[in-house]
């Protein structure tokens, strides 16, 4: 496989006659570059009007490579030959050059070039490209492409000091100016021999421009190129390899791109994503351009105005910069009701909105680079989560924000600089392990998580904010203007019929199972659990009437009945003849659950076994804790048109390997976990802590 390598264009504030006497001083040795063995004129030639001047060079470069390799290949250095081609009409240089040694098992080929600025022409623009084919080299291939890579970016970071140097000689000699080229009176005998026969194959013949068509074109091309200054200045540092990957995938882009060329810190980006594998990074890249088009995220800034009750409700605005320069985003996301939020603008419309901010995003930190005169190219988000609680794992808000998760990574890699997680509940670590899996682990090393009130003082927000930035709902001086969020009134809610159409119902019927529930003949799920600690969450809305949600726990298994495969036995499950106490244990208090309400909840389990999630009928005369019905109960509320309860429930269980897994990828000082575990699990007999949180 070939290899090729484009570095960045070089610009030396400097005439190009000057950089040119600069050049020259660098042979026939060079002590700069200690590979540089030496060098000998192989031929040399000149036009009659002294325009042109042709050089070939032989030069031997020492080994750099392990003894054990150099003692394989059984040289020390190796030889190449490279070609100058300087005209000082045109005021370029062009450098060709290749490998004689191991010519037959590897080919290196370099081009460079010295032109004048296209913008000002008393500076000199230097350009530089290899490719490296290895055939075979003794079984070292690799080591051998790993030895030329490092060899490569040495030499162009130590060709740029060594010009400098020798610029600096010449002014410190005093010699700051060289007048250009001019040509010289052509005498009449001259005159007659220039128009006489010539040979039509020798460089003279050709002159400058038709030998070299090719390349002086390649050099006029100014789409391709970057300045390595600009790249400093408006992208940051980076290697040759980084710069060469990002000039390549430019160039593809216009080559074949139909449509706005993004700009280079878009392209960088998708490159970082992918550790600047190019293939998968364009691969990336294309599926974006190909998304952006798609759904005009191009203008969405300008077409996008956030309905009134999203800029009432939902808890999130810009706030001034981090310390690095970095836009702030905060996101007050424990004081959103996201399920209310769903519920009265729908989830396409989140979505938009969250794409905006992500926009805007990229529009701030260009704006901040310009400002500061050096590269920002991601943005800090402060996530609060004050608030956050068993509401906020509500189903169909989880997914959308997974939806949300994924779309953002596909399409804004490498946006989030850093986020700052304060004041995370004990429930955050069963939200996390619910959406870390779909988090590119890249990104999860930006996360910083503080429980508590461990963002205040050393260590904490002052190491990333200026106490002057810091909200005053976090105890600094600022005020901050984002909204506050709060529960959304039922009566702003989409009707039944806008949420069809908004595809929502469908959506959210493909999450629940519905159910419905008899005086007298409970609904119950059985949950499997194989090993001691697991988390068991529930989310369900009662449709219909009042019910008494319970969570037993037993060691028996009960009549499951047929069942399709691969789902939770539900119905009545409890056998009639079992004793509470005895057979089973209540493990989560009985919790009354009204109409209209929405309840999420968890719990970690203690034991092994079978874990029974029920819901009953609620009777007001205290019924709640009373044994099983007997079958003449069930029998006439099955056979009676008497009331009726009804529910849609959805539950999951988080295994525990994954669960602390998730845990430890945080290095939170303290998560909360171990105390929600103690408590939710210290009691079997029905006085154990109640993870279940009503919303509505």
């Amino acid at each position: 496989m070939v290899q090729r390598y484009q570095s960045p264009v070089r610009v030396y504030k400097y005439p190009f006659e000057l950089v040119m006497a600069a050049y020259e001083k660098r042979f026939p040795t060079c002590p700069q570059i200690p590979v540089f063995l030496g060098s000998e004129v192989l031929r040399e030639s000149r036009s009659p009007d002294g325009a042109v001047h042709v050089v070939e060079r032989s030069c031997r470069l020492r080994v750099d490579a392990p003894r054990l390799l150099r003692k394989i290949a059984g040289v020390e250095h190796v030889v190449f030959v490279q070609t100058n081609i300087l005209n000082w009409k045109e005021r370029t240089l062009l450098i060709e050059a290749h490998n004689e040694t191991f010519a037959n098992r590897v080919l290196v080929n370099e081009h460079c070039s010295y032109t004048v600025h296209p913008e000002n022409e008393d500076w000199t623009c230097f350009e530089q490209s290899a490719s490296l084919d290895i055939r075979s080299f003794f079984g070292f291939e690799n080591a051998l492409e790993k030895i030329a890579m490092k060899q490569y970016t040495a030499n162009v970071k130590r060709g740029k000091e060594v010009i400098e140097h020798y610029l600096n000689e010449l002014i410190s000699q005093g010699t700051s100016h060289i007048p250009r080229w001019t040509p010289a009176p052509v005498r009449e005998e001259d005159a007659r021999n220039q128009a006489g026969p010539r040979d039509p194959g020798s460089s003279e013949a050709q002159g400058p421009s038709s030998a070299l068509g090719p390349a002086l074109e390649a050099v006029g091309m100014d789409g391709d190129k970057l300045d390595a200054d600009y790249i400093e200045r408006c992208l940051g540092h980076l290697t040759p390899m980084q710069a060469s990957c990002l000039i390549q995938l430019r160039h593809w882009l216009q080559e074949t791109h139909k449509g706005k060329i993004p700009k280079d810190e878009h392209i960088l980006r998708f490159l970082r994503a992918r550790d600047f594998h190019l293939d998968k990074a364009r691969e990336m890249l294309c599926q974006s351009l190909s998304w952006r088009k798609q759904h005009q995220v191009d203008l969405l800034l300008q077409t996008w105005q956030p309905p009134a009750l999203l800029e009432e409700f939902y808890a999130g605005g810009w706030h001034y910069q981090d310390i690095d320069g970095r836009p702030l985003y905060i996101l007050r996301l424990g004081q959103m009701d996201t399920k209310g939020l769903m519920k009265a603008v729908g989830e396409e419309a989140l979505l938009r909105h969250v794409l905006s901010v992500n926009e805007e995003g990229q529009k701030r930190c260009e704006g901040s680079t310009k400002q500061l005169g050096r590269p920002i190219s991601s943005w800090t988000c402060l996530l609060d989560l004050e608030g956050l609680n068993m509401r906020h794992l509500w189903r169909p808000g989880v997914k959308a924000l997974l939806r949300m998760i994924e779309v953002v990574e596909d399409n804004y890699p490498e946006t989030l600089g850093r986020l700052l997680i304060v004041r995370a509940p004990r429930v955050f670590p069963v939200l996390w392990t619910l959406i870390s899996p779909f988090i590119n682990e890249n990104t999860r090393h930006k996360f910083l998580i503080y429980s508590g009130s461990n963002y205040q003082g050393p260590g904490g927000l002052v190491d990333y904010l200026d106490r002057e930035v810091i909200p005053d709902f976090l105890g600094g001086e600022s005020v901050c203007n984002v909204p506050e969020g709060g529960l959304v009134p039922k009566s702003l809610y989409m009707t039944e019929e806008e949420q069809e159409h908004a595809d929502q119902l469908r959506q959210w019927s493909e999450t629940y199972h519905s159910a419905s529930v008899l005086r007298g003949a409970p609904h119950e799920v059985a949950v499997e659990i194989l090993e001691g600690e697991s988390v068991i969450t529930w989310d369900f809305d009662i449709l219909r009437g009042d019910v008494v949600f319970s969570l037993y726990h037993t060691k028996q298994v009960p009549r499951l009945g047929a069942r399709d495969p691969g789902t939770r036995a539900s119905g009545q499950l409890i056998d009639k003849g079992w004793v509470l106490g005895r057979d089973y244990s209540r493990v989560e208090a009985p919790l009354v659950c009204r109409e209209g309400e929405s309840i999420q909840g968890s719990h970690v389990t203690r034991w092994p076994g079978v874990y029974l999630l029920q819901w009953q009928m609620h009777s007001p005369a205290g019924s709640v804790a009373c044994s099983l019905p007997g079958m003449d109960d069930v029998l006439t509320a099955l056979h009676s048109p008497g009331p009726k309860c009804k529910l849609l429930y959805y539950c999951e269980v988080l295994a525990s390997e994954d669960f602390r897994g998730s845990m430890s990828s945080l290095e939170s000082c303290t998560s909360g976990f171990s105390q929600l575990s103690t408590t939710t699990s210290s009691s079997s007999s029905g006085q154990s802590h109640s993870s279940s949180l009503v919303s509505r």
